[in-house]
């Protein structure tokens, strides 16, 4: 590899990866993208979690998981960072990011294997550049491969007839929230984009292209379709950070209060299904059920967030806990003896 040059591993059809891609852009940190294939596939079976995108450093070692990479990238490159200087921001990016990389993307798996149209459109993009069988990429074995393996997937990932009201009625709010808010020079957290906002852009990426999903955006928030566009290549904004209460009265207070009514009260659900080894969780939002397979990652997202609530310190939790109160966040992250 070239010194001090990344390579970034990664699909189009990934929202992770097309995060990363994004954030590498504007950082203006040199790499290479790379898409997948079948001997890179096999040069990086090692890295856990087996997942795209998975970034080579410098020195030759892989890495996969984007939040993790940020933050290794956040302290490795002086400049242009992600994470808002205000730990209370800081916080609150954090939240946010979280509900884009483990809730978004359930609005994204229903539109896109839902429809046979969006199915058709996706699988024959997606099987040129992500092989799952041995079958020449992009033929027509290879595309219906895909095609049924992701399919066949929809159960397991929440995607039913079931759960389809609470998930559509998620994905309308979120493009509400965005909506007013958005503009050439703003962001979730103030003129320059944060990991949030580029774990948003991955999801809503991948939206505004699936024909489905592209059709409501552009319907219901045509300024974020836009937003959407600019922020693959941010390379040449320069900006400032908010305050907190500046950037809460925009779309990251509207967003922090979908976090409070649907984002916590899954974690807590997934986890409390987790450790009783229930095989599903029951939610209900909006007077909308839902029912999900519990899953272990998001146990630990449970667990990473109300960590990283735990290590702020007096002054910031003074500031913040009104404001997670406020959005029905706090019961859910303080610690048991300070609740």
């Amino acid at each position: 590899m070239t010194p001090d040059r990344y390579r970034l591993i990664g699909s189009t059809a990934s929202p992770y990866a097309l995060k990363l891609r994004a954030l590498l852009r504007y950082r203006r940190i040199p790499h290479d993208w790379v898409i997948m294939t079948r001997a890179l596939r096999a040069a990086t079976a090692h890295v856990r979690p087996m997942l795209i995108p998975v970034l080579q450093f410098p020195d030759g070692r892989y890495q996969g998981e984007t939040t993790a990479l940020a933050h290794v990238l956040e302290s490795l490159h002086a400049g242009r960072g992600v994470i808002p200087d205000d730990p209370a921001l800081a916080f609150v990016c954090d939240l946010l990011e979280d509900m884009a990389d483990e809730w978004a993307v359930k609005a994204l798996f229903l539109y896109r294997w839902w429809d046979t149209e969006d199915q058709a459109y996706v699988s024959r993009w997606a099987a040129e550049e992500w092989s799952v069988s041995e079958a020449p990429p992009g033929s027509a074995e290879e595309i219906d491969s895909f095609r049924q393996r992701q399919v066949s997937r929809m159960t397991i990932l929440g995607a039913t007839e079931a759960n389809r009201p609470l998930i559509e009625e998620s994905y309308r709010r979120m493009l509400d929230a965005f909506e007013p808010h958005v503009g050439m020079r703003r962001y979730l957290f103030g003129s320059r984009p944060s990991l949030a906002d580029f774990a948003w852009y991955g999801q809503l990426s991948e939206l505004a292209t699936d024909p489905t999903p592209m059709r409501i955006l552009r319907e219901r928030a045509p300024m974020l379709d836009h937003w959407v566009r600019r922020l693959d290549d941010a390379s040449g904004v320069d900006g400032d950070w908010d305050t907190l209460e500046a950037a809460l009265a925009g779309a990251a207070g509207r967003l922090l209060e979908l976090v409070g009514e649907l984002y916590l009260p899954f974690l807590v659900a997934n986890a409390q299904a987790w450790f009783e080894g229930a095989p599903q969780l029951r939610l209900s939002v909006w007077g909308l059920d839902c029912t999900l397979t519990p899953f272990r990652f998001q146990v630990k997202c449970l667990e990473r967030l109300r960590e990283r609530y735990a290590a702020l310190d007096a002054g910031t939790r003074a500031r913040l806990d009104p404001v997670l109160a406020d959005a029905g966040c706090l019961a859910t992250l303080a610690p048991p003896e300070a609740g």
